[in-house]
């Protein structure tokens, strides 16, 4: 079999990847910028790049920071993205690579050398829906209400920007190291520091037969084993992160194929495809990282009382954000003798109104599970109630009110830690996880928006 026809099967597509153009009036570290779902309360954040980024070409003039969805002027940003894009591309600020892959490096202040792979996908290998197994699965539920905003973004747009990281499953880690080392014999296209003290990213081009040959064959690899172990489901590729906009790629591809009839398996628009980041979730530089809570209008009283529903419900006043950090991560009580210990499945942080408190729960299994429920009955009527943070400290800093009005109570939780083995089984098994339940390291540490693809 060749490598296009591994590649169809695979649902792969070799993309035909635009970077800027290299000039002396160009600057290449105000182009990147870090995903738009972080730093989704911190307008100071953002602020600040806007400020960097100045009147410079930057990938910033061409994404939605989430932060500003709900702002009175959605559909004008909407409108000036879709400009920013035309004219980038008429200016010819870009330089197109022709088809291949890039294999990537990126160092960030936690980790050194995290290795991927950019890569289009076929949408007709992706579902979303819970029930579905297709080749390329979510990993935590898909929320609709969130869908129309990032298809407004796609729906039109002549470009696409990829945050969106698929994770294989390699254990013995064979093929990003190998595509390192095949890369590396040529010079990067790019090597860029990230702004905000976010790291560094390098990328080599990759466009011969060969590399061709030797991609299709690991991932068809990885595939057969993945049909094996999965009673004949294959299941290559795990959504890591960029659910949302990988699921609002799929429903505008849904709306241009409906009128295309049987023959959609023949059809090659660029809408069919989504330029992703593959990654290995067995590399030593990804960590999982829990994705904690901000909960509005709603005090320390409130809180607990919403909490205290969770099975095996107990209690404990702590005195710090330190030891309350510890508690949640090692799960260690002080002050409970070992006589009178439960076995709690899981334990949660309570932050608010300047107190602290230990929440342990007999329901087991990942964290999430038994926490969103409750969450979601209290925000039924208003999503907006509920925000997820990525960093600890940041959620410590946003739970003590400060950023919010004097009349607006605001609770955090902090979640335990994350193991990434057994991902695949679990999401094989079960189907996608509880909505947020996961975070790919920490906020820093996100994909940066630096490549691009056409979409007309």
């Amino acid at each position: 079999m060749s490598y296009q026809q591994k590649f169809k099967s695979l649902g792969i597509e070799i993309p035909s990847i635009l970077l800027p153009k290299s000039s002396p009036e160009f600057n290449m570290e105000k182009w990147p910028v870090i995903a738009c779902d972080q730093f989704t309360q911190d307008r100071g954040f953002w602020r600040k790049v806007k400020d960097i980024v100045c009147a410079s070409p930057s990938t910033f003039n061409m994404i939605f920071p989430e932060i500003f969805l709900a702002d009175d002027d959605a559909a004008g940003r909407i409108t000036d993205i879709h400009s920013n894009m035309k004219r980038y591309l008429k200016d010819g600020i870009f330089s197109p690579l022709g088809h291949g892959f890039i294999y990537l490096e990126r160092d960030t202040p936690y980790q050194k050398k995290r290795r991927g792979l950019i890569a289009a996908i076929d949408l007709e290998h992706y579902d979303w829906h819970p029930d579905a197994r297709p080749l390329i699965r979510s990993t935590e539920g898909t929320v609709r209400e969130r869908l129309p905003a990032r298809c407004s973004i796609r729906r039109g747009a002549p470009l696409e920007l990829p945050h969106i990281l698929l994770l294989i499953d390699d254990d013995k880690d064979i093929l990003l190291p190998a595509l390192g080392e095949m890369a590396k014999r040529n010079t990067p296209v790019y090597n860029t520091p990230l702004m905000m003290d976010c790291g560094n990213v390098s990328g080599w081009f990759l466009d011969t037969e060969n590399d061709f040959s030797f991609i299709a064959d690991k991932l068809d690899e990885l595939c057969r084993r993945s049909s094996e172990r999965y009673e004949g489901q294959p299941f290559l590729f795990a959504a890591g992160d960029g659910n949302h906009s990988l699921a609002a790629a799929k429903e505008i591809w849904n709306e241009i194929k409906e009128g295309i009839g049987d023959q959609v398996t023949e059809i090659t628009h660029p809408c069919r495809y989504a330029l992703v980041e593959i990654e290995n979730i067995y590399d030593r530089a990804i960590q999982f990282e829990p994705i904690h809570r901000l909960v509005f209008d709603i005090g320390y009283e409130g809180i607990v009382s919403l909490l205290s529903k969770l099975p095996g419900f107990s209690l404990r006043n702590v005195n710090s954000e330190q030891e309350l950090s510890a508690s949640v991560s090692s799960g260690l009580l002080r002050d409970k003798p070992p006589e009178s210990a439960v076995q709690y499945g899981n334990r949660f942080g309570v932050i608010s109104e300047g107190r602290y408190a230990l929440i342990e729960t007999s329901a087991s299994g990942i964290a999430t599970a038994c926490l969103q429920p409750l969450l979601d009955e209290y925000a039924k009527d208003n999503p907006q109630l509920i925000d997820y943070i990525h960093d600890e400290k940041e959620l410590f800093r946003l739970s003590a009110g400060k950023e919010h009005t004097a009349n607006l109570k605001v609770s955090g939780i902090l979640l335990p830690p994350v193991q990434k083995s057994g991902l695949f089984e679990t999401v094989a098994r079960l189907g996608p996880l509880p909505r947020k339940s996961f975070s790919m390291g920490h906020s820093c540490e996100k994909r940066f928006y630096l490549e691009c693809r056409s979409l007309i």
